[in-house]
């Protein structure tokens, strides 16, 4: 496996390496073809550089929305507690 990190693979060594086989498996269980590591980290690398960010940006999208709600529940909690 190659030693260059690139800005888009934000995966361990170990991660990368076990997905790596699992695309290896899939592809001879799920569909009969036999395809090597260098095939392998070709997809994994293409899905990396293809969809990482969408996803990463989604995940932060949702904490934001996750994080407004409970600001939101925590500021009428306060407002409960001020003295009218």
């Amino acid at each position: 496996m190659s030693d260059i990190k690139r800005k888009w693979d934000l995966l361990s060594e170990e991660k990368r390496k076990t997905i790596i086989d699992e695309i290896v498996t899939f592809f001879n269980q799920e569909r009969g073809e036999t395809i090597g590591v260098i095939a392998a980290e070709d997809i994994l690398d293409f899905f990396l550089q293809n969809a990482a960010q969408d996803i990463y940006n989604k995940g932060v999208e949702d904490a934001k929305k996750l994080l407004k709600k409970r600001f939101d529940d925590l500021e009428m909690d306060l407002d409960l507690l001020l003295d009218k």
